[in-house]
């Protein structure tokens, strides 16, 4: 085969390798960005009861995931990660002992996680999202009402659900007794969105 042959195929080819490429950076450009936490517009929070006195704390650093299309539900998906170091009560004492193996073990258990296997809406704008909690090495598995609100560019994702901290051995040994901290946790949030499609 002749040099000129040669240098018409390579030229060619290399033609055909760059179309292809610049196609495929157009696709990937026009798919629509992930939905991104609002942080500083997010909260979870827990409470609990401690001889019949609610008391309420929160979690101050976590991240969530979120793939979503109101017109097909069924197709989402849902990731939370909290750190459980970040757990406060307001208080400095208290705060010190929740890092504690009795309570969340953070050493050893650094993240608590939800992650989603099955979502549906039972009426407009709510959703029911089936999926795996787990705590302290501990799993179970909830399903959380959620309802989602449209503010300007922000979409909020809230609801709540109980959880038994003693499934997940949060508050163990003489901290197990109901009767000075109740078994059942409420647990409340409000998760922030830009870029999700609106409900």
């Amino acid at each position: 085969m002749h040099l000129q042959s040669l240098s018409f195929l390579a030229t060619h080819a290399s033609a055909g390798v760059l179309a292809i490429a610049l196609t495929g950076t157009a696709a990937w450009a026009q798919q629509p960005a992930a939905p991104k936490l609002v942080p500083a517009q997010s909260e979870i929070t827990f409470t609990s009861k401690q001889m019949g006195v609610p008391v309420e704390g929160r979690f101050t650093r976590f991240d969530a995931q979120l793939a979503l299309d109101p017109a097909h539900p069924e197709t989402g998906k849902v990731s939370i990660t909290v750190d459980t170091g970040s757990a406060t009560l307001g208080a400095k004492e208290t705060d010190a002992e929740l890092p504690k193996p009795v309570w969340f073990n953070v050493a050893r258990f650094p993240q608590a996680t939800f992650q989603s296997s099955a979502i549906r809406s039972p009426g407009p704008n709510r959703y029911e999202v089936r999926g795996t909690l787990a705590i302290k090495g501990a799993r179970q598995d909830v399903t959380v009402p959620v309802t989602l609100a449209q503010s300007g560019a922000t979409t909020l994702a809230t609801g709540s659900f109980a959880i038994k901290r003693l499934a997940f051995k949060i508050g163990e040994d003489e901290w197990a007794d109901t009767s000075m901290v109740a078994d059942e946790v409420q647990v409340k949030f409000k998760l922030a969105f830009t870029g999700l499609a609106k409900p």
